[in-house]
Formats: structure tokens, sequence, C-alpha cells
């Protein structure tokens, strides 16, 4: 239960690392939407992969190779997850006419599980 509570805080710092950074990106340095969620998705998964490492999980990996497989498990996890949202969103709302915002919340939750379960025992076990 522990892992769960502090998974969900560090979600929500994860959320905020991801709208700061691309607030910076986009409104300070003037970087293109595109860009700008680029860097912010890339930062705010680098942040997410170390508190989760670090606190959440409290990964038992110590060597460069064994943190560089987490790290790209984790990315890995990550993009997945990003397109299954992505295509959960196409069929949902665009083919099928759903309401977009019940779904993304639905799709959200269901990411959150998927990465949550990703990260306890494929990434960190």
């Amino acid at each position: 239960m522990k892992s769960v509570i502090l998974y969900l805080i560090f979600g929500v710092l994860t959320t905020l690392v991801n709208i700061f950074a691309y607030w910076l990106a986009a409104h300070v340095l003037g970087l293109g939407v595109t860009a700008s969620v680029i860097i912010a998705w890339i930062l705010a998964v680098l942040f997410a992969y170390f508190t989760n490492r670090k606190w959440v999980f409290i990964s038992n990996a110590n060597n460069s190779r064994e943190i560089l497989r987490e790290l790209g498990a984790f990315f890995a996890c990550r993009i997945f997850t990003g397109v299954l949202d992505v295509l959960l969103m196409y069929i949902f709302v665009t083919l099928l006419n759903f309401n977009d915002l019940l779904i993304k919340a639905l799709s959200n939750i269901a990411i959150i599980i998927l990465n949550y379960l990703g990260s306890k025992f494929l990434i960190f076990k």
C-alpha cells in the first residue's frame, strides 16, 4: 500500500514537472508546441524514473548496465502506454464519438495502472 501512495504522490509531482517544463520550453524559450511537448515528456519521464527508482520501488540496480536496462524498460513502458492512450482516444472519441473527457479520464486510469504494474513487476522487480 505504501508504494501505491508514493506512486500517486510522485505521479502528481511528475505531472507538475511536465506542465512546468512545457511552459518553460514554450513560453520562456519560445520553442514550438511539438518540441515543447517532447522536451516536457522526456523530463517528466526522467523525473518519474528517478523518483520511482529511489522512493517508490527502491531499485537494487547498482551498476551502469542494470541502471540503463531499467531506464530503457521504463521509457519503453511509458512509450507503450502513451501510444495506447492515443489509440484509445482515436478509437473511442474519433471513430465511435464517445465523450472525449470521459474517455480521457478512463484512459488515464488504465495507463496509471499499467505504468504501476509495469514498474512493479517488470522494471523494478
